[in-house]
């Protein structure tokens, strides 16, 4: 998914409206610093690997199964 600015939206957005229709993907649009997204009501369905994410941990996720939480664990809480 990319991203555009307002500015670039305005400039674009027959464009941008049409590859949101022909892809079924959204589109990102940032205004004063906050993100929307521009989607198709009648999104096509898509494959796992298709849709969009967000990078929610700084670990691999190697590491994120091998975290152990023992030593903050309390009984009884």
């Amino acid at each position: 998914m990319s991203t555009v600015t307002a500015t670039e939206l305005r400039s674009n957005v027959y464009r941008i409206l049409d590859e949101v229709l022909d892809s079924g993907r959204a589109q990102e649009v940032v205004r004063k610093g906050r993100k929307l997204l521009i989607v198709p009501a009648e999104a096509k369905r898509r494959r796992l690997d298709e849709l969009p994410r967000r990078k929610i941990t700084t670990c691999s996720f190697e590491e994120l199964v091998e975290t152990s939480w023992e030593h903050a664990w309390e009984p009884g809480s």
